[in-house]
């Protein structure tokens, strides 16, 4: 029986306890002793129903007490950090420094805020207080990720682009109308796997005086930067993304030098770029390069560079923005309007430890993933000038 259940019970019974007393006593208000006996065992009953439900109550209590989860998963954000994190939406100080104390241990002194992260296949995916300063890293150390058009997919991306456009055309008075065709190509932004692994020592692991945190984050997102952006700038779109300089999908060529770099080529490189692109338009060329342009004079004698005066604000050549990467080709400049090179992010960045893995050495490995892709998605956007080969290796 349920508690109810016997709560009704002992009711029931008190009731017919008080009816038979009320129907059983002689006129001076007593009971014979036979129905004083009677009463008595249906109080006695009544009292039994009473233990019962106590009894039960307190194995409810303890029921309950005992089927709580030993860890309980952390469903809302720390109170203390809430004002913080709804501005944010970044994982709180407390969980970040509960996953270093993880780590530091073997992952033997795990607390309940670290399920928030917890892995199926054993690894740790990065909180998002990990996963935006690592972003962080790569727009700072990627010239690509401050100028591409950035989207986070769930899977295959597909971009629509009008490759033919109907034409207008002058008719006589009366004559038949002439029909042009439209048409439509897509691209298609995929996932391409990105890692970069590191080793520890076990006594860096446990020095609690050094930086950790800060390393691990800043040497990932300085290799996935450089990673990225030589996929963003050179790659071949074979198992990786493909690049603004790619000779198939990458910018339309502009001209390729025979002799060597003079204002006058940057001019016409400038002025071959459709005046839409222009308006965003900005310089991408190699450090190397750029040390060769610097020395250009106009007609005029007048350097064609022009520095910033401002902090914050890039070089210039003839008006227009100057980007320089070391990873650049050095016999090429792109010329061009970078928003049109659309860079996918698959999911979110995961960051696993590899214990097990170097235990023999006395290290610990930790690795990050990313799946990522990057397609210029109209080639008329971007402009390339090839240069002379003795142009770009004699650095002026």
């Amino acid at each position: 029986m349920t508690i109810q259940e016997l709560r009704e019970a002992r009711n029931k019974t008190w009731e017919g306890a008080k009816a038979f007393v009320e129907s059983k006593r002689d006129k001076d208000g007593l009971l014979s002793e036979e129905d004083a006996k009677t009463y008595a065992d249906m109080e006695k009953k009544i009292k039994n129903y009473s233990t019962e439900i106590e009894r039960m109550e307190q194995m409810e209590a303890l029921e309950n007490e005992l089927s709580k989860p030993i860890t309980v998963p952390i469903v809302t954000k720390p109170a203390a950090d809430k004002a913080k994190e709804e501005k944010t939406g970044r994982a709180s100080d407390e969980y970040r420094k509960a996953m270093l104390t993880a780590m530091r241990s073997n992952f033997r002194q795990v607390s309940n805020v670290l399920q928030e992260g917890v892995d199926s296949d054993g690894g740790y995916l990065v909180p998002e207080e990990y996963d935006k300063r690592l972003i962080d890293v790569l727009e700072e150390e990627n010239i690509m990720r401050g100028l591409a058009t950035k989207i986070t997919t769930a899977g295959q991306h597909k971009i629509n682009i009008a490759a033919t456009k109907p034409a207008a055309a002058w008719i006589e008075e009366g004559g038949a109308l002439s029909f042009g065709d439209a048409t439509f190509d897509q691209i298609y932004l995929d996932a391409y796997k990105l890692h970069v692994a590191i080793k520890v020592t076990e006594e860096l692991l446990y020095d609690n005086a050094f930086g950790l945190e800060n390393y691990i984050i800043t040497q990932f997102g300085k290799a996935l930067a450089n990673a990225e952006e030589e996929a963003f700038l050179n790659g071949d779109g074979k198992g990786k993304p493909t690049g603004i300089f790619a000779k198939t999908g990458g910018g339309q060529i502009a001209a390729t030098l025979t002799a060597a770099l003079k204002s006058d080529d940057l001019i016409e490189l400038v002025y071959g770029l459709k005046r839409p692109y222009r308006k965003k338009a900005s310089f991408i060329m190699n450090d190397a390069t750029l040390a060769s342009l610097r020395k250009l004079k106009d007609n005029n004698g007048a350097y064609i560079w022009q520095p910033s005066y401002k902090e914050g604000e890039p070089d210039r050549v003839l008006g227009y923005a100057v980007h320089t990467s070391s990873l650049a080709p050095a016999n090429a400049i792109a010329f061009g309007d970078y928003s049109y090179y659309n860079i996918g992010d698959r999911g979110s960045r995961s960051f696993a430890e590899l214990r097990e893995l170097f235990a023999g050495n006395g290290m610990v490995g930790y690795v990050a993933k990313e799946r990522v892709d990057g397609k210029l998605i109209l080639p008329e956007a971007v402009k390339i000038l090839k240069l002379k080969e003795e142009t770009a290796s004699a650095k002026g």
